[in-house]
C-alpha cells in the first residue's frame, strides 16, 4: 500500500478545492452575507437553516449540530470517509497529481478505494454506451425506439447496451488496469466458480449518478427471454458508492431546475424520467428499485429549501417568482392497488415533508413514458399540474370504496378514513381534514373527530406543529439528547432538556452581551479569519492574562503550540488547520464558528469575490489585510492589552494591602506606576489623547 501523502500535495488539493461547489452539489446555498452562505444541514434534520458556510476562509459550521470543519472534513462526513480518502477523492476531483512520501505510484494505489470505483464506474459506462451501436444491441435500440428515444435522446440520458456475453466488461476494465476486486467491490461483477463474470448481461442500461455526476451504478432492463435473472430490471447491488436507499435517478440532470422552481416530479423508472424530461418536466426524478423513503425526502427536502417569514415556518406549497407551479413533491402513482399502497406507505414520510407532496394519477393508469406515447408532451405536463395533495388523494381513494348514499357505507368509510387521518401528524391541519371527510362522507365532525382522536391514541401518534419556531438543541449537536430521549424516558428528557434550556436563557448572572467577552470574542475571530490584521509587536505583549474567558485562554495557549501568528506566505487552508490540530477536538467546534463568524468590518475584495458563487477560488492564501480591519485589530488589541494591565495592577494593589511599609512595597508600588505608565502609552499610541472604550 502507498505511504502517507505528501504534506505539500495535501496543502494543494486544499488550495484548489472549492468549497462552495463541493457543498452546492448536495445544499441548496443562499448569500448570507459578504462572502457567507447559509443552507439546510446534509448532517441532520431541521426547519431552518442553521449550517454556514464561508467559502474565502474554505471553512464550513453548523449552529444546529455542531458539526464543522474544512473542505476535507466535509468531504469525509458527507462521504463516510477517512481523511486519507478524502484527500485523494478532492485530488481525483481536480486532477491533482498525488505523491505518496513511502510508496510507489502504482496503478493499483492511485487514489482511494472510493476513487478507484469511481473510475471504474465511469469506465463502464463508457463501455456501455459504446455498446449500444454494435450489431448485438438491436434489440436495445429497438426497445428504446418503440418509447419515442430518439439516438440523441440515449446520448443524453447516458443509455447504453451490455453484452451478452460472460466477461465482456470484467475483459475491458482488465486492459483498462482495474483489478477482479475493483471490479467486485464496484458492483460490475460477480465471483463464478471459475472466476469472475460481468454482473449485466444482455440488458439495456442507464447510469445511476449523483448530483455532482458522478457514476454511482447501474440499472438495467431485461431484453431477452433465455436471461437468468427473472427480473425486469436489476440496479447495482449496494456497494461503497451506491445505496438504493440513498440516490435517485436523474438528480443530476434535475438539480438545477428543482433548485430553481422548488419543484420534484418523482415517477417509477428509467424511461418515466426520460419521457418526463423530454416533455419539458426538467424536475423528474425516480427511486431505484426501492419505494421512496425517508433519505430520499432529506435530499429532496435540502434541493427544495423550506422558507421561514420571522419566527413562522412556511413548509407548505408556495409561490416562486416567475413559476406557474412549484414548492411541491409530486409523486406519479398508479391509480391501481399497488399505486394506493404507494400512496400510503409516503403517509409515514416526515410531516414538514409531506405538506408539500401531491399526487398525479394518468388516465387509464399509464405509466409516463406510456402516456406519453400514447397521447404527447402536453399530457405528461398536464399531468403534473393537475396533482392533488397527497393527504387528498389517499383520503378520497379510501372513501370513494363505499356508497357514502346509504348508513352503512357512511359508516364504513369513516371507520376506513380514520386510521389515515389519525396518521397525519401536523396538528394544524388535522382538523382541517377530519372536517372535509366528515363533509365528503355527510357525518357530523364531532363524530368524525371522536373517531380519529380515538385512533391516534391507538396509534400513539404525536402531535407535530411544523409551523413553530424550532428550538436550538443541546451544544453537542443533540447527541447527548437522543441517547436520553429513549423508550419511556423520552418525555421526562424532553422535560428535562426543556428546563436546562430555559434556566440557561433566562439567568442573569452571565449575560451574552458582556462587553469583556465581546471583545475576546472579536478578537480571536479576527486572529483566525484574517491573521495578517495582528499586529506582531502587539500580539507579543499579550498573555494569558489578557483574557478572561476560559475558552479564549485555553485559545489563546492553542495558537502559541501553533507557533504563534502564521508567516504571510501560508495559505489560509493550513494556518486554519494547523490551529485546530493544536486546539484537539475540544477547540475544534470553537474555531468553525469563529471562521464563519461575520466580522463588524466593511467588505473587503477578497469578501466581494468570494460572494460570487462562480469566483475562482483556486488559490486561498492568506491575504493582506485592509486598513480598516488593522484599525480594528490594534483597537481590540489595545482593548484586551489595557485589560491585562488593569486586571495586574488591581491584583499587585490587593497584595500590597496586606504588606507592611519595607522595601518590597515600594518595588511592588513601583510595578504598579510602570504599568500604569504602560497604560497611558497605550492609550496615546492608539487614540492619542482619547479613552479607551
Amino acid at each position: 500500500m502507498a505511504g502517507m501523502i505528501s504534506k505539500a500535495d495535501i496543502e494543494q488539493v486544499r488550495a484548489r478545492a472549492d468549497l462552495y461547489d463541493i457543498v452546492s452539489s448536495s445544499v441548496t446555498l443562499k448569500p448570507s452575507g459578504m462572502g457567507s452562505y447559509v443552507g439546510l444541514c446534509p448532517f441532520h434534520d431541521e426547519k431552518t437553516p442553521s449550517f454556514n458556510v464561508r467559502p474565502v476562509m474554505g471553512m464550513w459550521h453548523c449552529f444546529g449540530c455542531g458539526r464543522g470543519g474544512d473542505v476535507f472534513g466535509y468531504v469525509q462526513e458527507h462521504e463516510n470517509i477517512d481523511f486519507r480518502e478524502a484527500v485523494e477523492l478532492l485530488a481525483d476531483k481536480y486532477g491533482i497529481e498525488l505523491h505518496y512520501e513511502a510508496g510507489s505510484k502504482h496503478p493499483e494505489t492511485q487514489g482511494s478505494t472510493r476513487a478507484r470505483l469511481l473510475q471504474a464506474n465511469e469506465e463502464a459506462q463508457r463501455f456501455f454506451t459504446s455498446q449500444l451501436v454494435t450489431e448485438e444491441a438491436l434489440p436495445a435500440r429497438k426497445m428504446l425506439g418503440g418509447r419515442n428515444f430518439s439516438q440523441a435522446d440515449c446520448e443524453r440520458f447516458g443509455c447504453g447496451y451490455a453484452p451478452r456475453g460472460w466477461d465482456n466488461l470484467v475483459r475491458h476494465l482488465a486492459g483498462k488496469g482495474f483489478t477482479q476486486q475493483e471490479m467486485l467491490d464496484a458492483g460490475l461483477a460477480r465471483q463464478g466458480q471459475r472466476g469472475i463474470y460481468d454482473y449485466f448481461r444482455g440488458r439495456v442500461t442507464w447510469p445511476i449518478r449523483d448530483s455532482t455526476g458522478r457514476t454511482l451504478g447501474f440499472g438495467a432492463r431485461k431484453l431477452y427471454d433465455d436471461d437468468t435473472i427473472q427480473a425486469k430490471y436489476i440496479n447495482t447491488p449496494d456497494t461503497q458508492l451506491y445505496r438504493k436507499t440513498q440516490v435517485l435517478y436523474g438528480i443530476d440532470l434535475a438539480k438545477p431546475s428543482i433548485v430553481k422552481k422548488r419543484q420534484v416530479v418523482v415517477v417509477e423508472g428509467y424511461t418515466d424520467v426520460m419521457a418526463m424530461h423530454l416533455a419539458g418536466v426538467d424536475t423528474a426524478v425516480a427511486t431505484c428499485g426501492t419505494a421512496f423513503g425517508a433519505e430520499h425526502a432529506k435530499i429532496v427536502r435540502r434541493l427544495i429549501r423550506d422558507d421561514s417569514m420571522g419566527a413562522v415556518n412556511l413548509v407548505g406549497p408556495m409561490r416562486v417568482d416567475g413559476e406557474q407551479l412549484s414548492s411541491r413533491i409530486v409523486f406519479t402513482f398508479d391509480g391501481d392497488a399497488a399505486g394506493q399502497k404507494a400512496a400510503i406507505h409516503a403517509f409515514g414520510l416526515d410531516a414538514r415533508f409531506l405538506s408539500q407532496t401531491f399526487v398525479a394519477v394518468a388516465q387509464d393508469n399509464l405509466d409516463p413514458c406510456d402516456l406519453r406515447i400514447e397521447h404527447g408532451d402536453e399530457a405528461l405536463r398536464s399531468l403534473v399540474a393537475h396533482a392533488e395533495p397527497l393527504y387528498d388523494f389517499v383520503i378520497n381513494t379510501a372513501i370513494s370504496r363505499f356508497d357514502t348514499s346509504y348508513t352503512p357505507g357512511q359508516v364504513g368509510a369513516m371507520h376506513a378514513v380514520a386510521p389515515l387521518i389519525a396518521q397525519i401528524r401536523d396538528k394544524s391541519m388535522l382538523d382541517m381534514y377530519t372536517r372535509k371527510a366528515a363533509g365528503r362522507i355527510g357525518v357530523p365532525v364531532d363524530q368524525m373527530r371522536d373517531l380519529v382522536k380515538t385512533e391516534r391514541r391507538r396509534q400513539h401518534v404525536r402531535d407535530v406543529d411544523v409551523y413553530a419556531p424550532e428550538r436550538k438543541p443541546f451544544p453537542d449537536g443533540g447527541q447527548m439528547a437522543a441517547g436520553m430521549a429513549q423508550g419511556p424516558y423520552q418525555d421526562m428528557a424532553a422535560a428535562r432538556r426543556q428546563q436546562m434550556h430555559e434556566t440557561a436563557v433566562n439567568q442573569r448572572y452571565y449575560l451574552v452581551d458582556d462587553a469583556v467577552f465581546m471583545t475576546e470574542q472579536q478578537f480571536m475571530a479576527t486572529l483566525v479569519q484574517i491573521p495578517r490584521a495582528i499586529d506582531p509587536q502587539q500580539f507579543g505583549e499579550l498573555t494569558i492574562n489578557s483574557f478572561m474567558t476560559s475558552v479564549f485562554r485555553t485559545m489563546f495557549q492553542a495558537v502559541a503550540v501553533a507557533g504563534g501568528l502564521p508567516d504571510p506566505s501560508m495559505p489560509q487552508g493550513l494556518w486554519l488547520h494547523e490551529l485546530s490540530k493544536a486546539g484537539g477536538p475540544v477547540l475544534a467546534g470553537v474555531i468553525n464558528e469563529l471562521a464563519v463568524q461575520d466580522l463588524p468590518l466593511p467588505a473587503s475584495e477578497a469578501d466581494m469575490a468570494a460572494a460570487d458563487p462562480n469566483a475562482d477560488r483556486s488559490a486561498i492564501q492568506l491575504r493582506p489585510a485592509t486598513e480598516a480591519e488593522r484599525a480594528f485589530a490594534r483597537q481590540l488589541t489595545a482593548r484586551l492589552l489595557d485589560l491585562g494591565y488593569m486586571r495586574q495592577i488591581g491584583g499587585l494593589k490587593l497584595q500590597m494591602s496586606h504588606m507592611v511599609e519595607g522595601p518590597d512595597k515600594i518595588a511592588m508600588l513601583g510595578a504598579i506606576a510602570d504599568l500604569e505608565r504602560k497604560r497611558a502609552q497605550l492609550k496615546e499610541q492608539i487614540y492619542g489623547n482619547g479613552s479607551l472604550v
